[in-house]
Formats: C-alpha cells, sequence, structure tokens
C-alpha cells in the first residue's frame, strides 16, 4: 500500500531529469502541446456551446428540452469512448513513446471534427444524420482518452524537475484559449448572425476553424524531440491494476473536482443560463470567454508559484476548501440580474480550477514511474471525467427538469468538491519523481 511521502523521500533526481531544453525547443514543445491539446478541448467545447442548435437539427422531437437531452446525450456517448482511449492510447505512449501517441490522438480528433463539420442534418438523411454524429463523438472521445495524459506527461518530461508546475500549467492554459476561442466564436455568431441563419450554416463555422488547425498540430507534432523511448518491456495492463489499483482509484475520486468544474462553469454554462436562467444566449457565452481567459491567464501564473514548493497537497488542500465554501453562493449571484455579480460568480467558481490545475496534475504524474505514466494519467483522468464530469450537463439538465431548482448544479458541484478534498488526504505522494 502506497502512503504520502515527503520531498526529503525523494530518490535522487537522475541527470536527464534535471536537463532543460534551450529556450526554442521548449517554447516549441509548449506551443506544439498547446496547440494540438487545444484543438481536442475546443472540438469538445463548441459542441457543448452549440447543444440546442444540434438537438433541433440532428434529433427533431416535439418537445425542446426531449431534443436538448438527446444532444446532451450524444456529447456524453463521447466520455463512454475515453477510457478506451485511454488505455490503447496511454499503452501506445507508454511502449512507442509520446510522439506517436500525440500524431494518433491529433488525426482521430480532426476525423471527428471533419464528420459534424459537414454531415447533413436530419431533415436530408434522416436517421443516418443522428448516426454519423455519434460516429464522431466515439472518434472524440477516442482520441481525448489519450490526449490530455500524453500531452501532461510529454510537457512535464521536456522540462526540469523544478519546473514542472509551469510546464503542466500549458496543458491548462490551453484548454482555457480554446474554450475562449469557442466562446468568442459562439458570442461573434450568435451576435451577428439571424436565428435562421445560425441553424442553416453558421453552427458549423466553429468546426470548420477546428479542422482547419488539425493538420497543423499534426505536422509540427512529427518534428518534436521525443521524451520517452520506445520499450516493449512496459509492465501489463494487469500488473499496473496489480501495483497501483488504490492509487488509480483515488486519482479517479480527485479528478471529481477539477472535471466537474470545468465541465459546470465552462462547456454546460451557456446552456445553463440560456434554458434555465433565461439569459440571452450572448450572455452566457460572454461570461464563459470571461472563465476561460481567466484560465488561461492564471494556470501558467500559479503553475510558476506552485514550483516554489517541493510539495503538492497543501496548496491542492487550500484552493479545494476554498471551492467549497464558494460555489453555492457563485451561483446563488448567477441566479441575479446583475451583470458585475455575475462576473463575481464566474470568477469564483473558476479561480480554484485555475490556481490548483498544474499542482494537481503533477502529483497525479508522479504517482507513476515513467513508463506507466501516460496509462496510469490517462485511466484517472479519463474515467473521473466520464464518471463525473461528462455526463454532469445531461444530469443537471434532467435533475431541473424533474425538481425545478435552478441551483441543482451548484448542490452537483458541491459534492464532486467534498469527494476530492476526502481522496486528496490519501493520494500518494511522490514529489520529484522522475
Amino acid at each position: 500500500m502506497m502512503n504520502s511521502t515527503s520531498a526529503s523521500d525523494s530518490p535522487a533526481l537522475p541527470s536527464h531529469a534535471i536537463r532543460q531544453p534551450a529556450s526554442p525547443q521548449m517554447r516549441r514543445v509548449i506551443f506544439a502541446s498547446s496547440l494540438g491539446n487545444g484543438l481536442e478541448i475546443y472540438d469538445f467545447t463548441v459542441y457543448s456551446f452549440f447543444a440546442v442548435i444540434i438537438g433541433q437539427l440532428f434529433f427533431p422531437s416535439g418537445s425542446a428540452v426531449a431534443s436538448l437531452l438527446m444532444s446532451l446525450a450524444t456529447f456524453a456517448v463521447g466520455f463512454v469512448m475515453r477510457p478506451l482511449g485511454a488505455l490503447l492510447i496511454g499503452r501506445v505512449a507508454d511502449r512507442r513513446g509520446r510522439k506517436a501517441a500525440l500524431s494518433l490522438t491529433i488525426a482521430l480528433m480532426t476525423l471527428g471534427t471533419g464528420i459534424i463539420a459537414f454531415t447533413p442534418t436530419y431533415a436530408s438523411i434522416g436517421i443516418s444524420a443522428s448516426v454519423l454524429l455519434v460516429v464522431a463523438r466515439l472518434l472524440q472521445g477516442l482520441s481525448v482518452g489519450g490526449e490530455v495524459g500524453c500531452a501532461s506527461a510529454f510537457l512535464m518530461e521536456s522540462g526540469r524537475a523544478d519546473h514542472r508546475c509551469f510546464m503542466v500549467s500549458w496543458q491548462g492554459a490551453s484548454q482555457g484559449a480554446a474554450a475562449l476561442l469557442g466562446a468568442g466564436t459562439g458570442l461573434l455568431l450568435t451576435s451577428s448572425l439571424s436565428h435562421e441563419s445560425l441553424l442553416s450554416w453558421g453552427w458549423r463555422v466553429p468546426f470548420v476553424i477546428g479542422l482547419l488547425i488539425g493538420p497543423v498540430g499534426w505536422y509540427i507534432r512529427q518534428h518534436l524531440n521525443e521524451t520517452h523511448t520506445a520499450t516493449a518491456t512496459a509492465c501489463s495492463l494487469a500488473q499496473l491494476l496489480r501495483t497501483h489499483g488504490r492509487t488509480l482509484a483515488m486519482g479517479m475520486g480527485w479528478m471529481a473536482a477539477p472535471t466537474v468544474t470545468m465541465y459546470m462553469v465552462v462547456y454546460y454554462m451557456p446552456t445553463y443560463l440560456t434554458q434555465t436562467l433565461g439569459r440571452p444566449q450572448s450572455f452566457g457565452f460572454a461570461l464563459v470567454a470571461l472563465a476561460s481567459a481567466l484560465l488561461a491567464v492564471i494556470t501558467p501564473i500559479a503553475g510558476r508559484y506552485a514550483d516554489r514548493f517541493t510539495r503538492r497537497k497543501p496548496l491542492l488542500y487550500a484552493v479545494t476548501a476554498l471551492a467549497m465554501l464558494t460555489v453555492y453562493p457563485s451561483f446563488i449571484l448567477l441566479s441575479q440580474e446583475n451583470t458585475l455579480l455575475c462576473v463575481l460568480a464566474i470568477t469564483l467558481l473558476i479561480l480554484p480550477l485555475a490556481i490548483g490545475l498544474a499542482p494537481s496534475m503533477a502529483m497525479l504524474m508522479e504517482a507513476f514511474p515513467r513508463d506507466q505514466r501516460v496509462t496510469g494519467l490517462s485511466i484517472m483522468y479519463s474515467f473521473g471525467v466520464t464518471l463525473f464530469g461528462g455526463f454532469s450537463p445531461l444530469l443537471v439538465t434532467w435533475l431541473i427538469g424533474m425538481t425545478g431548482n435552478p441551483l441543482t448544479p451548484a448542490l452537483y458541484l458541491t459534492a464532486a468538491v467534498t469527494l476530492a478534498l476526502c481522496v486528496l488526504r490519501w493520494f500518494p505522494e511522490h514529489p520529484g519523481r522522475d
């Protein structure tokens, strides 16, 4: 059984763990990883932003709520494939190297995005449209299942051991930047196009943009330096489960807080503000743009600060406790007819995530040796997201309809944060592990 360790208990760092690439190479690593990872998140983001329209076009029904639920269910279908992607692509990364896995993930995501961008609607080809949309979501889910773990490990392994949080922070910053691009695109389209134009062609524009980014990200990733030598001796999945089963389970529980926060505050927020609180769609996109900008800017700054501490847990305890105290009041503020109060609410909701994301990812990866790192992190992340985050928009939409309580998302998020805080006490800590 693995227990928490102090910095003095950590093994001495090998020379390659503290070697720092030249500055131009470091920038290329950050750019390539962030661009590809951002594309993965962008494509997931814009689907959630246009869930209402997609529901009308691909899942027509006499009930607007039923169409929305079907659209959100298709959004959630992508998360069913994430664990499979974590297992398959994680093994590729640990056996054949990080570059092979990173190229595979961006190719799968680009294919899925292309299907969504150009598939005719239900009115044109009937049920085939719905089936193709589901297939696209499955491909995207498979891709993201392996992307986050592989990109995070690649970033961490490309920098010095005392800069790990800063390097990993760009994984979170790229998520914020991608969500900002998605929200900005959504805000521009909903503000400048009529509802008829959005239904006709406008909703496809964000997916076409994502499709254009894909080949660029793939090309850049092909020309990066590998951080993990290909090996056929990496332990089997069964060995990983026997050795680190408890760590994997606790990591999934810890992921409840950051994933539910991300999906409630960024992906689901436009739908929540529009469908539940009756706000204009542009207002929802504007608030999400603010949250995304804060995530993109604060995360690297907080990552640099987190590198001052050897251990990860003290900072994570603080930000998780802050989230517990602010979630419910923030959703109360969102229900008020006051723009400044809504801005304050979004800031309070996203701040703990932005500060804690980098040390959280570093702690999760340091729980595993290098040849098990991507598979281990991918399993924790993908299963955690699937269990707690991916189905949260669908679940809270259904609960709001059943109970009539607009504060249901606050209750769900508070429960997720509470679970994560309980799990954090027992998660093993190996600061500086190669």
